[in-house]
């Protein structure tokens, strides 16, 4: 198949970098966004987020015209879906950004064109997918419908890389894609090696969607063995961490690391997914959600405790993002827990995150955002939430005189 034009639904953190790594290989990309601000962000050859390398790639990419955003669908030859999928009250996936963007690309369809859906979504979406594109186009036949023989070509392809390491791992990693039919799997895999040199494994779209949600469920049930193990080791006067290095000496043993919780639109939200298809069957994936959704009240409590030897402590907590070394505060725990702090105590809470440069809307007016060494020379009391680098150079003399509560054990592993 040829691919000469290739569109990108959805700009953010998965969508933009993709949008790149095809642009890098001289096809021409056409980037969907809603936001125009983001829109107009990329045409100048800049960027929204923060992420090695991106900025480059995307500067050259509209610099030689490969890419172009636009707040508008446009025809291309192969479609790829990466809209957010969070989920509503009573954590029940929200499909609608993505049915959205099927109504955007619906009227662009053509005979022999590809639709791949990368965002993280419940089993059975792509086939909803096809359900609502063909709702609109009566004209074209879909897998559903045709079989092999359809206009239209559908398939599931989730992402599988670490914020931080985004674009060497869009590359190198290997791929899973699930076609509604053989023929869209092969014709999602043509599309995909353009760029990709890890290995494109076919399956179908089900097996493809469960795929991805097993992979974010499995991280998530071993980080709440870990953060069990946390809160226990602080009750028995145990160095948690010291505990997961011996115990992962062992050949067949290989613990995470614990932390105040966990975040991010992947690991915090997968899980959710499976549970809602299979409420009856998925205990322990349940169970894992609840311990690590409770964590961040367990490390509330323990500033609460040790604010508790002072009339009016300064608390300053470092790292707002949800994982190190980057500005993605989506589902962040760190975030919940100096929002919850700023509530209890209001006016005595400070936060140093090198990788942002305005604080998020809940802790606007709230909070106030310092550079590390001020908070270091002001603080009682010392909050570590995120293990950034630049934390982790920070000598521990300078906190001998704090109370220091350091979830991600950053002064204990350096």
């Amino acid at each position: 198949m040829s691919f000469d034009v290739i569109s990108i639904v959805g700009l953010g953190y998965i969508g933009l970098p993709t949008a790149a790594a095809f642009a890098a290989r001289r096809k021409t990309v056409i980037g969907v966004e809603v936001n125009r601000t983001t829109v107009d962000t990329i045409n100048r050859g800049d960027v929204h987020i923060v992420e090695p390398e991106l900025d480059m790639l995307v500067r050259a990419a509209v610099t030689q015209g490969y890419l172009r955003a636009t707040t508008e669908a446009e025809q291309a030859d192969a479609f790829l879906i990466a809209v957010p999928t969070p989920f509503h009250d009573g954590h029940k996936p929200n499909l609608t950004y993505i049915e959205a963007a099927c109504c955007a690309i619906a009227p662009m369809l053509k005979a022999g064109d590809l639709i791949v859906l990368e965002s993280t979504s419940p089993v059975g979406t792509t086939e909803k997918v096809a359900e609502w594109l063909a709702a609109v186009r009566s004209d074209l036949t879909f897998p559903q419908q045709a079989g092999e023989n359809s206009d239209i070509r559908i398939a599931y392809c989730p992402e599988r890389v670490l914020p931080g390491h985004v674009i060497r791992e869009l590359v190198e990693n290997d791929r899973v894609i699930g076609g509604m039919t053989a023929r869209c799997s092969e014709a999602a895999a043509e599309l995909y090696r353009i760029f990709v040199r890890g290995d494109c494994i076919l399956t179908d779209a089900r097996t493809a969607e469960m795929c991805k949600l097993t992979e974010n469920s499995f991280r998530d049930v071993n980080i709440a063995f870990a953060n069990e193990l946390s809160i226990i080791s602080d009750k028995l006067d145990i160095n948690v961490w010291e505990l997961i290095r011996l115990a992962n000496r062992h050949p067949r043993v290989n613990i995470l690391q614990p932390g105040p919780g966990v975040g991010g639109h992947c690991i915090a939200v997968d899980p959710w997914f499976i549970v809602d298809s299979a409420p009856d069957d998925s205990q322990l994936i349940r169970t894992a959600r609840n311990v690590n959704d409770s964590k961040p009240g367990y490390v509330i409590e323990r500033v609460a405790r040790a604010a508790q030897r002072f009339r009016e402590p300064v608390i300053a907590c470092f790292g707002l993002a949800f994982k190190a070394n980057i500005d993605d505060l989506r589902e962040s725990p760190a975030v919940s827990i100096v929002q919850h702090l700023a509530d209890r105590f209001p006016g005595q809470v400070i936060a140093v995150e090198p990788n942002i440069d305005a604080l998020p809307p809940a802790l606007d007016g709230h909070v106030r955002l310092v550079e590390a060494a001020q908070a270091l020379a002001v603080a009682d009391i010392i909050v570590i939430l995120v293990d950034h680098v630049q934390f982790k150079r920070i000598d521990p003399i300078r906190m001998q005189a704090k109370v220091v509560v350091d979830t991600r054990g950053v002064l204990i592993r350096g």
